[in-house]
C-alpha cells in the first residue's frame, strides 16, 4: 500500500485546500461550490473546514501518499442523531480503478473503499446513527456504481441540484444497525 489513512486535523488546512481545488477542477458537478468561489476563500475558511472535520459529530478521512500528497478525502457529519451523512468524497484520477494502488496488493481494497470503511466505522462506533446517507448527482454514474458496490441503495428521495435546479441529486443510504 503506497498510502496511509488518517483523520483530518485542524492544521491540515493547506493540504485540504489543495485537494478541494483539485476536486472542484476534476468533478465540478459533484460539489456545491465552484473553483472560483473556492479560490476566493480566505485562510480562515480553510482553517474552519479542517477544524470542523476534527470536531465531535464530524469526521474527515484523508488517504495520504508516502510523499505527503493527499490522494483522496471523505467527510462525514451528523445532520440528525439517527443519521450520518457522507460528503466531500474524492480520489485523484490516478488512484481510481483496477490499476490503482491497493491494500495488500492487486486484490486488496483501494483507497476509496478504505476511506469509506473508516467513515462507516466512525458512524457505527462513534455515533448513534442508524444509517449513513449521501446525495450524489444523477449523472455521476461512477460514484453511484461505487456506492452500490459498497452496500448503499437509493432511498427514492431526490433533491434539485443547487448549482442547476433542472438537474437532481439522488439520495442513497447504508443501514448501520439492525
Amino acid at each position: 500500500m503506497d498510502f496511509t489513512l488518517r483523520r483530518v486535523r485542524p492544521e491540515d488546512w493547506p493540504a485540504y485546500r489543495e485537494i478541494r481545488l483539485a476536486m472542484l477542477r476534476d468533478t465540478p458537478l459533484a460539489y456545491l461550490e465552484t473553483v472560483e468561489d473556492a479560490l476566493g476563500h480566505p485562510e480562515s475558511e480553510w482553517r474552519f473546514r479542517t477544524t470542523r472535520a476534527a470536531s465531535p459529530g464530524n469526521v474527515g478521512v484523508a488517504a495520504v501518499a508516502a510523499d505527503g500528497t493527499w490522494i483522496g478525502v471523505m467527510n462525514g457529519f451528523l445532520p440528525a442523531p439517527d443519521t450520518a451523512k457522507l460528503v466531500g468524497v474524492w480520489l485523484r484520477p490516478d488512484h481510481r480503478g483496477p490499476g490503482a494502488a491497493r491494500a495488500g496488493g492487486a486484490g486488496g481494497p483501494g483507497p476509496a473503499a478504505l476511506m469509506l470503511d473508516e467513515i462507516v466505522r466512525w458512524a457505527r462506533e462513534e455515533t448513534e446513527a442508524e444509517r449513513l446517507t449521501l446525495l450524489v448527482h444523477e449523472d455521476n454514474h461512477r460514484a453511484i456504481s461505487f456506492y452500490r458496490r459498497s452496500g448503499f441503495v437509493p432511498t427514492g428521495h431526490e433533491e434539485p441540484y443547487p448549482l442547476d435546479e433542472a438537474q437532481k441529486e439522488v439520495e442513497m443510504a447504508l443501514v448501520l444497525r439492525g
